[in-house]
């Protein structure tokens, strides 16, 4: 699957990264496409697990949430830290219309895949 399918969030945040790590990932999922080639009794697992594997949406979203309610939590003693869900909202904004945010590049580079990168690798298990 090319790059440039999939939705327009997902190919904007590969479009935003870093093309080492788009490369490192689509390493990742050859090399995983590979050695389930070779142990076909185990794809059934790798597809459960693909179906559970958290996208980078959702990674940005956890964090949305969880930096907002920690801002709020400590705003409530002390104002300054309501700064944090203003940044975080800010971000997320930013997110949904660049596709991309300062957590992307931290994300991607622990290997956090887009759902068409994970998607990739479901339909060429399938196969």
């Amino acid at each position: 699957m090319d790059e440039t399918m999939g939705n327009d969030t997902e190919t904007r945040v590969m479009r935003n990264t870093n093309p080492e790590i788009n490369d490192r990932i689509r390493r990742q999922i050859e090399a995983n496409v590979l050695y389930y080639a070779e142990r076909l009794d185990q794809i059934e697992h790798r597809l459960e697990e693909l179906q559970k594997e958290w996208n980078i949406e959702r990674a940005i979203e956890l964090n949305f949430g969880i930096v907002s309610m920690t801002g709020l939590i400590l705003g409530l003693f002390d104002r300054k830290w309501l700064i944090l869900p203003l940044a975080a909202g800010g971000f997320f904004l930013q997110h949904i219309i660049q596709g991309w945010c300062p957590p992307v590049p931290l994300f991607r580079r622990l290997g956090i895949r887009t759902s068409a990168e994970i998607n990739r690798e479901k339909y060429a298990l399938k196969a």
